[in-house]
């Protein structure tokens, strides 16, 4: 069975974590390193909250570890996945052993296994950025970059215009989808097919099943605070596809497209632009997700939980 390399660039709020944790334990996958971002919630939250995943869920192979770059952005994700990122479950202190940064992180890692390792970045670009400046040929050393971001057709979840990420840092995106990196490209539009509802909660494997056991404490926050702010009856598992696009390719539409972001616009800061003339002078620069299966995905999730809870 061939295993993918990956490097996981992960802001950990709920849907990150519960992404993170299926990738841990995924026989399909070696999760070589853990690089936070600030993103739903601030830098240093974030690096504690990779160390305290990596604690609680305790994979049978420990990633790498980084370190959060001390970024500040205009908006965060608190009010969706608590003050902390993870529900509020107030889990156990962790000791941070002065990890590398995260940028610093993903280019040893590129370096070590050049032509590899697909990274996966569930959080705004920043981190991803700083990495390429870092290392000019990272386009070249990476197999893939899977880049959760924009909005194809469907209205941004931070403006009418922009998706988080993108609008976090859209100088950071731009700069990534114009870099020449391998890119596929997960939209919002893929992104919101997973609601994980509360019967699928109670559908999770026994309560001796650790990785069970730590969702059971997080995802509820994230469906109640849904429900409040949306009206929803159910939890975007958003990130989840980042993973799902890798290890279920037959499941996956895509097609190739350019697409530019906008970086200063008044109303359109962080939007997506993607141009689709047969014409255009404009070359593709991404490989879009147009849509994914979701009974396959939805199948994925509880199999990997299944399996967990049997090994």
């Amino acid at each position: 069975m061939m295993q993918h390399k990956v490097v996981l660039i992960i802001d950990p709020g709920i849907d990150t974590a519960f992404a993170t944790a299926l990738a841990l334990f995924d026989r399909r996958l070696q999760v070589l390193a853990l690089a936070p971002t600030a993103g739903n919630i601030s830098a240093l939250q974030a690096t504690i909250n990779t160390h305290t995943l990596v604690a609680q869920l305790d994979p049978p192979r420990w990633p790498r570890l980084g370190a959060a770059l001390p970024i500040k952005y205009d908006v965060d994700g608190r009010a969706l996945h608590g003050v902390d990122g993870l529900g509020n479950a107030r889990f156990p202190e962790v000791s941070l052993h002065a990890p590398l940064s995260s940028d610093r992180l993903i280019v040893e890692m590129v370096q070590e296994y050049p032509d590899e390792i697909t990274i996966i970045c569930m959080g705004p670009l920043t981190t991803l950025q700083s990495a390429l400046h870092r290392e000019p040929n990272l386009p070249r050393r990476v197999r893939r970059v899977i880049v959760l971001g924009g909005a194809w057709r469907e209205p941004g979840n931070v403006t009418l215009a922009a998706e988080f990420h993108f609008f976090c840092d859209p100088e950071a995106a731009r700069e990534i989808v114009h870099s020449g990196m391998p890119i596929t490209l997960v939209p919002l539009d893929v992104m919101r097919k997973i609601i994980f509802s509360p019967s699928d909660l109670l559908e999770l494997p026994a309560p001796s099943c650790r990785v069970s056991r730590f969702l059971r404490q997080i995802v509820p926050f994230g469906i109640r605070a849904t429900s409040n702010l949306y009206g929803i009856e159910g939890f975007h598992m958003k990130d989840v596809m980042g993973v799902a696009v890798l290890v279920l390719p037959h499941a996956v539409t895509s097609r190739s497209i350019y697409v530019d972001i906008e970086t200063r616009g008044e109303l359109t800061r962080g939007m997506s632009l993607f141009d689709p003339r047969p014409n255009s002078a404009n070359r593709p620069n991404v490989e879009l997700v147009t849509s994914i299966d979701v009974d396959e995905v939805r199948e994925y999730i509880f199999s990997t939980l299944r399996r967990i809870e049997n090994d």
